[in-house]
């Protein structure tokens, strides 16, 4: 039973080295500019771009890619493919590239600003991104804003902080309607379920999380201890993941990917000296600071306006919490039921030693093959 229980464990922590933290987030940006045309400006991922020419190998064996502009002109054409103004009967505008490179305000992208031209397109107007979607597979979602940044001076306070509504973004996923640009987008209250679920999302496909979480409660038996151990863990990347969100500390990246597989590892090579988790909380909350800079590139990842940070920071906090929360859940019990069905009660230190080597594993790899 413990080399089943063991083989399934390091096969959970080498898919979770392989894959965690796909992101596969995408953003839209559409400009009026007058007379049936519009400015998009499309930001991705560089997950995106390796994707893009991951499929086009073939195509590429003849090509320099070391003359200047082949790159960005491939890049813009994948884009401009696949997102689309049009009507309902399906004409598209006609579009052209304008620019691609980094995006300035935002860090985790880059960006393609693409014209399209409605002006002989009759009818409403619709933004199909579904194409790009498609590109970035079963778990992408689309951040879509109408109008400039800058275009807030008409609202209040309260809308801009998104304590009220006001129209401007929304989140969409693969199979959602095609979004009629005339008519107001949801207000940043109406985005919270969406961010809810984001959170929830997070914390499923973080593996690193997850890990650290099933490490520090192995030698848990009694519900006090786990209590008092997802509490602190609340408590501390709470406050990091709003400090990170409001873009009042920043971190770099990097350095928060290498701390988090250290607080991995520590956890789980202390389940080989001592099996005591009434203190374990105050390991949580000591990480849970560093793990919140992991949850807050989650919430930049979508390039959430500052207006709508409020709701969605609340909402995508919540998800998160409700995803830890269901891990443990999970956890415990399973480790109660099989202290009861194999082992008259106890925990048995070698399953603990065998899950904890292997979370330990997974966090050696991360620490030199960072998440991404």
């Amino acid at each position: 039973m413990l080399r089943a229980f063991a083989a399934i464990w390091a096969a959970f922590c080498l898919q979770a080295a392989a894959s965690a933290h796909t992101a596969n987030i995408s953003s839209s940006r559409i400009v009026p500019e007058g007379q049936g045309r519009y400015r998009v400006d499309v930001g991705f991922l560089g997950a995106d771009i390796e994707r893009m020419f991951a499929e086009n190998k073939k195509d590429l064996k003849d090509v320099d890619l070391t003359e200047p502009g082949v790159i960005e002109g491939m890049i813009g054409k994948f884009i401009q493919g696949r997102v689309a103004l049009q009507n309902e009967e399906g004409r598209a505008c006609p579009s052209t590239v304008v620019s691609v490179g980094e995006d300035p305000t935002n860090p985790y992208d880059s960006k393609a600003v693409l014209r399209m031209d409605c002006s002989a397109v009759p009818g409403p107007i619709f933004y199909n991104p579904f194409e790009l979607l498609k590109a970035q597979g079963s778990r992408a979602k689309h951040l879509v804003s109408i109008g400039e940044k800058s275009d807030e001076s008409s609202l209040t306070e309260a809308q801009r902080m998104g304590s009220e509504p006001a129209p401007g973004q929304v989140m969409i996923y693969p199979g959602d309607a095609l979004i009629d640009i005339s008519k107001p987008l949801l207000s940043p209250w109406e985005l919270a379920p969406k961010f809810f679920a984001a959170g929830v999302e997070h914390i499923a496909t973080g593996y690193d999380h997850i890990c650290f979480l099933i490490a520090v409660v192995l030698w848990a038996s009694r519900a006090w201890p786990v209590v008092k151990i997802v509490t602190a863990f609340t408590v501390s990347h709470s406050i990091t993941l709003t400090l990170a969100a409001l873009q009042i500390v920043d971190l770099p990246s990097r350095w928060t990917e290498i701390a988090i597989a250290l607080s991995i590892i520590y956890v789980a090579l202390e389940n080989f000296f001592t099996r005591k988790v009434d203190g374990r909380w105050r390991d949580t909350f000591f990480f849970g600071f560093v793990h919140g800079f992991g949850f807050a590139s989650g919430l930049i990842e979508m390039g959430v306006p500052q207006r709508a940070i409020v709701p969605a920071l609340a909402s995508f906090n919540v998800g998160v919490e409700v995803g830890q929360i269901g891990v443990v859940l999970i956890v415990v019990p399973l480790l109660v039921l099989v202290d009861k069905r194999f082992f008259s009660g106890e925990r048995s230190p070698r399953l603990v030693w065998i899950c904890s080597a292997a979370v330990a594993c997974a966090g050696v790899y991360w620490l030199f093959y960072p998440m991404g």
